[in-house]
C-alpha cells in the first residue's frame, strides 16, 4: 500500500477517533429524575436504554478504529485479522477500521458474531 494512502487512512482513522471520544463524552441522556407519572416513568426507561444501546455500538466501533490505528502503527494494516489475507482496498476505502476481509466477515455475521464487538482479536493465530 502506498504511503499517501497509509497517511491519509491514518488520517481518517484519528478523525474517527476523535468524534468518538468526544460524543462519549457526552452522555447526559443516562441521568434522569424521577417521574411521578408512571408513563412519564417508562418514557425515560426506554430513553435510556436507547441511550446507553448508542454507547455501547460507539464504545465498540471505537475499538474496533484504535484496533485500526495499532495495525497502522504496526505494520498489519489492511490484512485479515482472521486469515491474514490482504483486505480489499475497496472496503478499507469504505470502512477503514474493518478487522476482516469480506469473506471473514460475512462467515462472523453468520455466526452471529458482530463486526469486532465479539470476535476476540487476540486469540487470532497469525502467521509468522
Amino acid at each position: 500500500m502506498e504511503e499517501s494512502l497509509w497517511n491519509r487512512y491514518g488520517a481518517v482513522l484519528r478523525a474517527k477517533e476523535a468524534e468518538l471520544v468526544s460524543g462519549l463524552r457526552h452522555r447526559e441522556g443516562l441521568a434522569t429524575e424521577a417521574e411521578p407519572d408512571p408513563f412519564d416513568e417508562i418514557q425515560n426507561a426506554v430513553d435510556r436504554a436507547m441511550v446507553v444501546q448508542v454507547l455501547d455500538r460507539s464504545t465498540a466501533l471505537l475499538r474496533d478504529v484504535r484496533g485500526a490505528i495499532e495495525r497502522l502503527a504496526d505494520g498489519s494494516y489492511g490484512r485479515c485479522l482472521r486469515c491474514d489475507e490482504e483486505i480489499d482496498p475497496k472496503r478499507l476505502a469504505a470502512l477503514p477500521w474493518a478487522p476482516l476481509c469480506l469473506a471473514c466477515q460475512e462467515d462472523a455475521d453468520r455466526k452471529g458474531q458482530e463486526r469486532g464487538g465479539n470476535f476476540d482479536f487476540h486469540l487470532v493465530n497469525r502467521a509468522g
